[in-house]
C-alpha cells in the first residue's frame, strides 16, 4: 500500500499563474499536463487518481510534485531528464564483452545473450548488443558440419569441381541422386486460409497414406531435370531410372554422372547394366563420403521440399506424385542452372583449416 501525498499548498498568485498556463493554446501539451498536476495535487488528490486523470504515468507525478515542491513554477517549464549512470564504452571495456562472449559461458545456459551477459557485467544492452555487431558475433547461431574420412577426398573432389568449372565437350554432366520416403500426408482438419494478421494454420497431426522416391538428374548447364518416381530406391529402381535417362539423352553424347557412395549406385546390377558396348558412354563419378554438398541436385531437393513437399496435403501417393511432376515440370519451363563458384582448392583449403581449428579445440 502506498502512502497518500500531502495536499500541494499553492498561494493564490501560483495557482492563477498554472491555471492560465494551462489554459493557454500555446502552451505545450506535456507542460500543461504538468500544471494539472500540480493544480490537481494542491486538491489533495492522490497521486493514483492523478496519474488515472492525466494520463501520465505514477512516477512521473510524483517527480512533478518533488520538481515543483523544490523550484517552483520554473520546473514546470523545464524539460525533465532522468539522472542515469552510463559506463563509457572504452576499448578495455570492448575487449571484457568480447573476450566474456568468446571464451566463457553463463552458468544457467550454453550461451550469452545480450541480456545475460549485459546483466553480467554491469552495461547496458545496447553496448553488448553494439560490440557484437561490430565483431559479427552472434551467440546464439550454430551451423553444422560434416568432415569426410575419405581416403580419397583430394581426388574426387578435384574430379568432381572440375566437371562443374569445366564440363567436358560434347557431352552431358547430370546430378542424380533419390530424394526417398518422401510421405503422402493428409491433416486431420481443413486448413485455415492465410487471413491479414494470421498465417495459414494447420493442424499438427497428420495421416500418412504412403511414400514415393523421386529419382532426379540435374543438368548443370541449363537447370533442366530429368525425374521420375518410383515405389522403392533399391537397384531395381535404378536401373529402371538409367534405363528412362539413356531413352532421354541423344545417343550420340557421353554422359557423366554425379552421385553418392549409396550402395545402389555400385550394385553389381548396376555393373552389368553398364557392360553392353553402348553404355561405354556412361561415366560414374562419386562424391567422397559425407560430402553430398558436392551433389547440386541436393539443392534442387531442398526447393521443391521447401516449395512443394513440407507444407503439402496429399490424400494418396498419386496426388503426391501428380504433384511432383507438375513441380518438375514448371521448372523445366523456365530452368535456373545452379551457379558453381569454388574452386577446388578453395574447397580443400577450407576443410585443412576446420581441421586444424578441430585439432586446436
Amino acid at each position: 500500500m502506498f502512502t497518500p501525498a500531502s495536499a500541494l499548498v499553492l498561494d493564490p498568485s501560483q495557482k492563477q499563474a498554472l491555471e492560465s498556463l494551462a489554459r493557454a493554446g500555446a502552451t505545450p501539451q506535456s507542460v500543461a499536463r504538468k500544471c494539472r498536476v500540480v493544480l490537481l495535487a494542491s486538491e489533495g488528490i492522490s497521486n493514483n487518481q492523478i496519474a488515472d486523470q492525466t494520463g501520465l504515468s505514477r512516477p512521473t507525478v510524483i517527480a512533478t510534485r518533488s520538481a515543483f515542491a523544490q523550484e517552483g513554477s520554473d520546473a514546470i517549464r523545464r524539460r525533465q531528464t532522468r539522472k542515469r549512470s552510463r559506463r563509457v564504452r572504452t576499448p578495455e571495456l570492448e575487449q571484457k564483452i568480447l573476450d566474456t562472449t568468446l571464451k566463457t559461458r553463463p552458468s544457467d545456459a550454453t550461451h550469452w545473450s545480450v541480456r545475460t551477459l549485459a546483466c553480467h557485467l554491469g552495461v547496458t544492452r545496447t553496448v553488448v548488443h553494439e560490440v557484437w555487431q561490430k565483431h559479427d558475433v552472434q551467440p546464439h547461431r550454430v551451423e553444422r558440419f560434416k568432415l569426410s574420412n575419405d581416403p580419397r577426398f583430394e581426388e574426387k573432389v578435384r574430379d568432381i569441381v572440375g566437371l562443374y568449372l569445366n564440363p567436358p565437350d560434347r557431352a552431358l554432366v547430370l546430378c542424380v541422386d533419390e530424394k526417398s520416403q518422401i510421405q503422402a500426408l493428409d491433416r486431420t482438419a481443413p486448413i485455415l486460409p492465410l487471413r491479414p494478421g494470421l498465417p495459414e494454420r494447420q493442424t499438427h497431426d497428420y495421416k500418412r497414406h504412403g511414400t514415393t522416391t523421386l529419382f532426379a538428374a540435374f543438368n548443370i548447364l541449363n537447370g533442366k531435370v530429368i525425374g521420375s518416381c518410383l515405389p522403392r530406391h533399391r537397384a531395381k529402381e535404378f536401373i529402371r531410372f538409367l534405363n528412362h535417362l539413356e531413352k532421354e539423352v541423344p545417343p550420340d553424347q557421353d554422359i557423366h554422372l554425379i552421385m553418392d557412395n549409396y550402395s545402389t549406385h555400385k550394385s553389381a546390377a548396376v555393373q552389368r547394366w553398364l557392360k553392353p558396348k553402348r553404355r561405354r558412354r556412361f561415366h560414374f563419378h562419386f562424391t567422397p563420403t559425407s560430402s553430398s554438398w558436392l551433389n547440386q541436385v541436393e539443392r534442387l531437393f531442398g526447393l521443391i521440399t521447401e516449395r512443394m513437399i513440407r507444407r503439402g496435403t496429399f490424400h494418396c501417393v498419386d496426388d503426391l506424385e501428380r504433384a511432383i511432376y507438375q513441380w518438375l515440370a514448371n521448372w523445366n519451363n523456365e530452368p535456373k542452372p545452379f551457379e558453381w563458384k569454388a574452386t577446388a582448392d578453395v574447397i580443400l583449403d577450407k576443410v585443412r583449416r576446420c581441421r586444424e581449428a578441430i585439432v586446436k579445440n
